[in-house]
């Protein structure tokens, strides 16, 4: 993800760059009148909530970003001196592909993930039905490229991006997936804490493997915005030319990785603590990272072993996956899971999630 960022970031400047540099504060700034509505409404805020409606707007206000920027500026240019003709074929995929090949089809699965979000957000925030989320899917992406054909409503005297009619198509299949999961997890999660199956202490290899790529996805998208902020900042502060490439090269290498670190800690150490070992992916696929109930100084060895492996394993896949993947065949475990319990770290079976090994909760 990194080199893609570098790669999308080096082709924008000036108004871009102040763009992104603003995006999480002018987000923020308009997530308070709906926090004020629904704690009039409700007369309390949950942090679900707040968390919700803020990543809503920052996805809407990203959407507007990353789709009508660049601007046209000087004086020629597209949008400027002529305009980019429409692509009204919807089968002109099949020649992107053609032509492309794997660039092409990464850009048509780019333009289905990209409204993935607003699918999820419009079946559980706004709690909307197939229909509607197709209708608003559509409109939003037509919004999107009608602003593209007509050069931003008229601002511009010709198109200034191009107009393609496979991006209505991919970006409602986009929404539709996204409501699709939205009903996944309102499913999982609509019952009472009474309802819901136990968190297993034993899960097994596939739900490890699954919860893990979850989380690691999470990191990922965590560490971008962040690190967007902190590069374009660092442009808009010093000016184009000021430095040279090899510094921002470097600066660009340090804060990408301080920020993936962080979010690593958040993600993998700082919440399955406070959370009884359940990571954020591990909250939603019910399992904890702890096996054995720890206290002191063998839950810090714990979390610490734990924490240098799976950091390894993000990092250095090629070399980490396999023995790690073996060690787990052989001893049904991971290595990490052999930091001893503590006196009081006996615990008794609950019962068993249909994949997993016994479900198991600290005695009483």
């Amino acid at each position: 993800m990194g080199s893609v960022v570098n790669a999308y970031l080096s082709t924008f400047s000036g108004n871009f760059n102040m763009a992104v540099l603003l995006w999480p504060l002018l987000s923020l700034l308009l997530t308070v009148p709906f926090l004020v509505v629904l704690y009039r409404r409700d007369g309390w805020l949950r942090l679900t909530a707040v968390f919700a409606i803020y990543a809503s707007i920052l996805y809407a206000a990203g959407l507007v970003c990353f789709t009508l920027y660049p601007l046209p500026s000087g004086d020629s240019g597209p949008g400027i001196t002529y305009g980019i003709p429409p692509i009204l074929d919807p089968l002109n995929f099949v020649h992107d592909i053609a032509r492309g090949g794997l660039s092409a089809v990464l850009q048509l699965l780019f333009n289905v993930v990209l409204f993935v979000p607003l699918g999820f957000i419009a079946k559980t925030l706004l709690r909307l039905g197939l229909l509607p989320t197709a209708g608003i899917s559509l409109a939003a992406t037509c919004l999107i490229e009608t602003a593209q054909l007509t050069g931003l409503f008229g601002v511009y005297p010709f198109a200034f991006r191009t107009f393609d009619v496979n991006d209505l198509m991919c970006n409602t299949l986009g929404g539709l997936i996204g409501w699709a999961l939205g009903h996944l997890a309102v499913t999982l999660t609509r019952r009472g804490p009474e309802g819901l199956p136990p968190v297993t202490h034993r899960p097994g290899f596939a739900r490890r493997c699954v919860t893990l790529w979850t989380d690691a996805m999470i990191i990922d998208v965590c560490s971008v915005i962040p690190r967007m902020v902190v590069v374009v900042g660092l442009r808009v502060a010093l000016g184009e030319g000021v430095v040279d490439a090899a510094f921002l090269d470097r600066f660009n290498a340090v804060a990408s990785l301080v920020c993936f670190v962080v979010a690593f800690a958040i993600v993998e150490v700082v919440v399955p603590w406070r959370s009884g070992g359940c990571t954020p992916s591990g909250m939603f696929y019910r399992m904890s990272c702890e096996t054995r109930e720890r206290a002191g100084l063998r839950r810090v060895a714990f979390y610490a072993l734990r924490a240098a492996m799976l950091f390894a394993l993000m990092v250095f896949p090629r070399f980490v996956l396999l023995p790690l993947a073996l060690f787990y065949l052989a001893a049904r475990q991971m290595p990490y899971d052999l930091v001893p319990a503590g006196e009081k770290g006996t615990l008794r079976e609950e019962g068993s999630v249909e994949g997993d090994e016994p479900v198991l909760a600290s005695a009483e």
